[in-house]
């Protein structure tokens, strides 16, 4: 499977995701329910790394530490914001503001990767954030 197949998943998953944590908030206090899937997160990340190996942490380049660090500090914070507006609001509604997401990669991407932008880049990116404002006022 290459990234296309990955990525496709990932969307599948993420759509799951937010009806299933949108139920699972209802009469959960929204932090605990980050902290509860946090831990089901934790628990089989670590199980398939485990199953297939891996090596030395300390073989791993402390950049990449520090940036994975980081990562993980973003994808903290993004799970409580999120999992708060599902709280406060609908599913449908919330899951597409929160897809702008894919707007600020497109350009954090190419500010702090320097990854060119083509036409196709502004246009979807364009479409996603007019999708986003047409759920919103709804």
């Amino acid at each position: 499977m290459n990234w296309l197949h990955w990525s496709i998943l990932s969307a599948f998953f993420a759509g799951i995701t937010a009806v299933l944590a949108k139920a699972g908030t209802r009469d959960i206090e929204p932090n605990l329910a980050v902290a509860i899937r946090t831990t089901v997160v934790l628990v089989l990340t670590w199980g398939i790394a485990l199953f297939n190996g891996f090596p030395s942490l300390s073989s791993i380049p402390s950049r990449g530490l520090w940036f994975l660090f980081l990562s993980g500090l973003a994808t903290g914070l993004s799970w409580l914001c999120y999992f708060r507006a599902l709280h406060l609001g609908e599913a449908s509604s919330v899951a597409p503001i929160d897809k702008l997401g894919v707007v600020f990669a497109i350009a954090f991407a190419a500010i702090f990767l320097g990854e060119e932008l083509g036409w196709q880049h502004y246009v979807g990116g364009g479409l996603i954030v007019a999708g986003a404002i047409v759920i919103a006022l709804k």
